[in-house]
């Protein structure tokens, strides 16, 4: 007799088991990074000492947010997957192909925007949204500003309220002004312009665009934890006796300086190591240079910034003394670090921003750039003059008044270099067919609003006169001039002219014509009115002001909602073309230069064939070999 048994049926495929990379995203992120934030939290609430009575010793409270913030700062990276090449380094066994290729972002879609992705393409867009992000939140904190100096008297918001607004208002802006280029175009932009396939070092790239996002949260937990009071600037002794919330201002600090750092090496590295055969330094694009210039002066002078605020959290965690007198330290020291980075920032800004205009100047006139050497020569002395310039800030400190003079002559000497990418700029559009676009636009804006934010900035050089201006709006007014009207209008017309390269899409004319007159009227009004009421003697960061000042500040808090109505309905171009805009040709401006070269939407490693530059990128006008 046969006994029959059931046997169960043979099992179907079944589905690869994903590996720990492929389960890494920001939702991964951000949940470890809460969890080590709160954990470490815990720990140092329940180990750290407290006074015999039970009380909280001094420092106990700035101890606990440090602690908290760097365990949200190791959670959300290893949650990334940040740490995983490095891991495996360590033991020996670099990531496989298939990994490196899932780093790459390859096949994945959307969902490779919110990875730890090493494509320089998606890192630029990643960079592109980023910014737009940031400049939205310091948009709104500025419109809180204007309109509590709108109301009659000020005091819309309360005195600490409006400190702190003011405050991070200032660092949200700056933030994002010093990525506004580097980070979308010179990661983008930049590898393909050179003839490359990636960046030197693509899992750094990825690094520096994580940090900025790391370091989000802990500038934003100052909201919760008592404000920070001191200003963008974070003096000392005020940054010392500060709440809770400059621990969050300082953590977030640290992070971004290493993501600049770590940002500057890597372009830096692949800018002179990984141009295309044939591509000498005559033959590099001229924004190659801007770019390469900024990070490269950003590296020296961040790790000042970085140590300034690393001395300021000893002080306020460790009872260290560095910047205070009572314990031999000197609060002059924090200003000098402060502002050895304070100042050539500006230029980290600037210096890429009017390399992107005579990068596309050349385009828009069909004409070659205009004395290239001369524009070299700019760029290397405002570099060399921005790091001999800062004390011009102490004028009225009382900090070594003797050097006053010499700070006084750099000052001024460093528009001489400034001048120089003027002359080329205007040379370029001197008597050329110009084609008027947007971003040709940008460059006769430019031309004119940093007329207006150079000369008045000759005025704050000279001692007797920044003695007198030194803590009005006048000064507002002057940098607004400088980084908004110069380097923001700049980073715009970039985007307006790579849109077509970073998104496969024509920006929509109608929306970015009607966003560009809007926002540059709304510009005029606001710091022309400023620069009344700071003439007046109207002092910044001062929420009740007097009725003196009440008409200027009615005509500069009107600008700056008709600025925010321009900014608006540029976000609704942004969006609008990215989604539904016109599919643009592979070349739509007819340039020159190598990322143009290539399809849209840019393969994953740019180029098959690694390209051979054999002719001048500005070579306008000469008949083709």
């Amino acid at each position: 007799m046969t006994t029959v048994t059931n046997r169960p049926a043979p099992a179907g495929p079944t589905a690869p088991k994903k590996a720990l990379i492929e389960r890494l995203s920001i939702i991964t992120g951000l949940l470890l990074g809460v969890v080590g934030a709160l954990l470490c939290w815990y720990l140092a609430r329940t180990f750290l000492p407290v006074n015999t009575d039970g009380s909280y010793i001094k420092t106990r409270m700035d101890q606990e947010v440090f602690i908290a913030m760097i365990g949200w700062f190791v959670g959300f990276m290893t949650g990334m997957g940040a740490l995983i090449g490095p891991f495996r380094w360590l033991l020996g066994k670099d990531l496989t192909h298939d990994e490196n290729m899932f780093y790459a972002g390859k096949d994945q879609g959307v969902k490779r925007y919110f990875r730890y992705t090493t494509d320089h393409k998606v890192v630029g867009i990643q960079y592109l949204v980023i910014t737009m992000v940031v400049f939205f939140v310091g948009g709104v904190l500025a419109m809180l500003i204007r309109t509590d100096l709108g109301h009659k008297g000020g005091n819309w918001l309360q005195p600490q309220t409006y400190n702190t607004v003011v405050g991070m208002h200032g660092i949200t802006m700056v933030v994002g002004a010093i990525i506004m280029v580097t980070g979308p175009f010179g990661n983008f932009i930049m590898p393909i312009m050179i003839g490359a396939r990636d960046m030197a070092f693509p899992r750094l790239n990825a690094l520096s665009f994580w940090l900025v996002v790391a370091a989000v949260p802990p500038l934003l937990s100052a909201l919760w934890l008592g404000g920070i009071p001191t200003g963008w600037s974070a003096y000392n002794p005020l940054e010392n006796q500060a709440p809770p919330g400059m621990d969050g201002f300082i953590m977030a600090i640290c992070i971004f300086a290493i993501s600049t750092m770590v940002a500057g090496a890597n372009i830096t590295a692949t800018a002179i190591k990984m141009r295309a055969k044939g591509m000498t330094w005559n033959r590099t694009p001229i924004f190659i240079y801007g770019v390469v210039a900024s990070v490269a002066l950003a590296l020296p002078v961040f790790p000042v910034f970085f140590l300034s605020q690393v001395l300021s959290g000893l002080d306020r965690a460790t009872g260290s003394t560095f910047f205070d007198v009572r314990g031999g330290g000197s609060p002059w020291l924090y200003e000098n670090l402060f502002w050895i980075m304070g100042h050539p920032e500006v230029y980290v800004i600037l210096i890429p921003s009017l390399a992107a205009l005579m990068e596309m100047a050349p385009v828009f006139t069909r004409r070659p750039l205009f004395s290239f050497n001369l524009a070299i020569m700019g760029i290397a002395g405002i570099s060399g003059l921005s790091v001999l310039v800062w004390a011009h800030h102490l004028y009225v400190s009382g900090w070594a008044p003797l050097l006053n003079g010499p700070f006084m002559l750099t000052t001024e000497l460093i528009s001489i270099p400034t001048g120089m990418l003027f002359l080329v700029l205007i040379g370029t559009l001197w008597r050329g067919r110009v084609w008027i676009t947007l971003p040709t636009a940008a460059i006769y804006a430019v031309l004119l609003n940093f007329t207006i934010g150079g000369i008045t900035g000759i005025y704050l050089s000279d001692v007797s006169a920044d003695a007198a201006l030194h803590g009005s709006l006048f000064v507002t007014a002057h940098f607004h001039y400088t980084l908004m009207g110069s380097g923001l209008t700049a980073a715009i017309g970039a985007m307006v002219y790579w849109f077509p390269k970073m998104t496969g899409r024509m920006f929509d004319k109608k929306l970015g014509w009607t966003a560009f007159w809007i926002t540059q009227i709304g510009f005029q009004i606001t710091f022309m009115g400023m620069f009344m009421v700071g003439l007046a003697g109207q002092p910044r960061r001062v929420g009740a002001i007097s009725d003196f000042f009440h008409q200027g500040n009615v005509i500069a808090t009107a600008g700056a909602y008709i600025i925010m109505a321009g900014m608006l309905v540029l976000l609704h171009g942004v969006v609008v073309s990215w989604v539904w805009g016109v599919k643009a040709p592979q070349n739509p401006w007819f340039a020159k230069s190598l990322e143009w070269s290539v399809a849209n939407p840019v393969p994953l490693e740019n180029f098959a064939v690694l390209p051979v530059v054999t002719e001048d990128v500005y070579g306008y006008g000469k008949a083709q070999s």
